[in-house]
């Protein structure tokens, strides 16, 4: 009875003072089992991300349905999370979360029935649309369960979860096939997707925003996509490299080394996946260090940039394959740091009611540039070779670059959503205009 006591006290609603109270990130009621939850998520989609399209293969489907199991699950998550915010609204996080849960894990088992069109795309699909809302969800809490001042510790917490997760799984996956068999490895899948279904029943409840803050958020006139277009693109820019480099950085580097090459691009993943995991941890130190986000944001695109510009140069001059070490951890220290200072500056620039917007652009920035990059750089490899392929990739993190310092010059005149410049112009008294020769009266 004690153990069913502690659970309900751990579900029972936050406070807006339990909150404010906080010392440290690790204190906040409910950070553990989301933690657990995005881990189980991430897991789930990073050990099955390079299984499924293998097996379609092996059953002797087409490369071309190979490459739709993943782009209707990638579609499908897209589509659910322009809608997640509003189904958080309306049924809380913590049945959003269930659900998605249960949708990411439980049709998994399916994948068991064959790899024909129809059940191989359903159950991708299905397990598409938990991922979406899982993603959008699992994100948007953390900024419900901590105060401000402790915001960017959090989303580096949630940062290191997942790129642990991912070095974790996205090499695990095939070389379990080879141990256990697809059967098996989906079931692992499912049942990794399941643990943030159990994880849920320690969430506890979410507040609604007080009053003064929706009145405040509803006189701002500025829409939405004005106070989020500037982060989402600078980590949209650095997603479209991203893209490039899953798909194509194993050929390009069996180009350059036969016979290892394809072996050490899972590895270069791997600490690229690490870089981004650190990155995205000290980002988020440093934000709560200086008391707002995006003091490091125009290093690490730089830093971004250059990495994928030393992977073009390291083939096209045809260098060892150890070199590629360097531009992985270049690129993969831009993309993690990326990643937390932009979401954070959407944190920032919304009120806390909007919480899940931002979460839900977020994420629709993450997988829509990967999937552009993913698409367009395919596209361009029907008239380059690897090494200028690279080359372009490194100019479009260059665009957001320049997005972000033209936002950073015009910052003192952004419209932001609380004491934006429109507000503070409305709130003061205009100016006295005097004829020439009248004396003032506000000396």
């Amino acid at each position: 009875m004690a153990g069913f006591g502690w659970a309900a006290r751990s579900r029972a609603p936050l406070s807006p003072a339990e909150i404010d109270s906080l010392t440290s990130v690790w204190r906040a009621r409910g950070l553990v089992p989301v933690l657990i939850a995005v881990g189980a998520a991430f897991g789930a989609w990073s050990l099955l991300l390079p299984v499924v399209p293998t097996a379609v293969i092996d059953a002797g489907q087409s490369e071309t349905l190979a490459g739709l199991s993943t782009g209707v699950f990638m579609l499908a998550t897209v589509i659910t999370q322009v809608f997640t915010p509003w189904l958080l609204r309306t049924i809380g996080y913590r049945a959003v979360i269930a659900v998605s849960a249960l949708l990411l894990g439980g049709p998994t088992f399916g994948y068991m029935l064959g790899m024909d069109p129809t059940p191989l795309l359903t159950v991708s699909a299905i397990r598409g649309i938990g991922f979406g809302a899982l993603s959008v969800a699992e994100a948007a809490i953390i900024a419900e369960l901590v105060p401000l001042r402790l915001l960017g510790s959090a989303t580096g917490a949630l940062g290191l979860v997942v790129g642990a997760a991912q070095m974790i799984a996205l090499p695990s996956g095939l070389a379990l096939v080879g141990i256990v068999g697809y059967d098996a490895v989906y079931a692992i899948g499912g049942g990794i997707g399941l643990v943030a279904l159990v994880a849920t029943m320690l969430i506890p409840g979410i507040p609604t925003p007080d009053e003064d803050e929706q009145t405040q958020a509803s006189a701002v006139r500025a829409p939405t996509w004005h106070l989020v277009l500037v982060p989402a693109l600078a980590l949209m820019f650095v997603t479209t490299a991203y893209g490039a480099i899953t798909n194509f950085l194993p050929a390009s580097m069996r180009d350059l080394d036969p016979v290892y090459g394809a072996a050490l691009a899972g590895v270069m993943l791997g600490v690229m996946n690490f870089a981004a995991m650190i990155s995205r941890y000290f980002a988020g130190r440093v934000m709560d260090r200086k008391g707002q986000p995006g003091s490091v944001l125009i290093p690490f695109q730089i830093a971004a940039a250059a990495g994928v510009l030393m992977m073009s140069i390291i083939l096209f001059l045809e260098l060892p394959v150890w070199t590629m070490t360097i531009a992985a951890l270049f690129y993969g220290a831009g993309f993690g740091a990326v990643q937390n200072e932009s979401l954070t500056m959407m944190f920032y620039r919304l009120p806390r009611s909007k919480a899940s917007r931002a979460s839900a652009i977020w994420n629709i920035a993450f997988d829509g540039g990967t999937g552009l990059g993913s698409t367009f750089y395919g596209a361009v490899l029907t008239t380059m070779v690897f090494a200028p392929m690279f080359g372009l990739a490194s100019a479009v993190i260059l665009l957001g670059l320049v997005v972000t310092l033209l936002d950073r010059q015009l910052g003192r005149h952004r419209v932001v959503e609380v004491n934006n410049l429109a507000v503070r112009m409305r709130s003061v008294q205009p100016p006295i205009r005097y004829r020439r020769g009248e004396p003032r009266t506000d000396r």
